[in-house]
């Protein structure tokens, strides 16, 4: 018979930080998608780019922006501020990963669509006229990207200084290694 094992470490249960590699084939799949998409149904009467996803993934950036700025505050426990809810952190990170990776997927349709309206630009007025909606939405999409890139990092935990640190078991232990 053979023994249960452990999960090994870094597995399953256990979240770390956003990839980076992540982002970028999610993004690159997104534009694919989008090149695609346009190019088949835009002269088909797809009406003008709205700007409300544009502002929307702004205003996100912006409110992920501050909760980064605020929480690290929190978290080294500068003056002036209450101590962190270890809950809420927590909750900050799955925010901040779900935003990195839509705002990863919008950011890449929105490259997608800049690219295509910027080679048709010359054939129709309608692709000249979105092109800005469209640039819009993809510079909004990579400041939420980045926004939430920085608000993941604001919730780890700082390093301890040596001088405060605990011994570890293996170092409580003399003669095992």
């Amino acid at each position: 018979m053979t023994q249960p094992q452990s999960p090994p470490p870094g597995g399953p249960g256990r979240m770390g930080p956003t990839r980076i590699s992540t982002l970028v084939v999610a993004g690159l799949a997104a534009a694919a998608a989008a090149w695609l998409l346009i190019s088949t149904f835009y002269y088909n009467g797809v009406p003008r780019l709205p700007w409300l996803p544009v502002v929307t993934l702004a205003v996100l950036a912006v409110l992920e922006g501050y909760a980064a700025i605020n929480t690290r505050g929190r978290i080294e426990r500068r003056p002036g501020r209450e101590p962190v809810n270890a809950l809420m952190v927590a909750r900050f990170v799955v925010l901040a990963k779900a935003s990195s990776l839509a705002g990863a997927i919008f950011a890449g349709f929105y490259a997608g669509l800049t690219a295509w309206l910027f080679v048709e630009s010359t054939s129709t007025r309608a692709a000249t006229e979105d092109r800005v909606p469209a640039a819009g939405g993809l510079v909004a999409s990579l400041a939420l990207v980045a926004a939430a890139l920085w608000l993941e990092r604001s919730c780890r935990v700082p390093e301890r200084p040596e001088d405060e640190r605990e011994p570890d078991d293996r170092e409580s232990r003399p003669g095992q290694r």
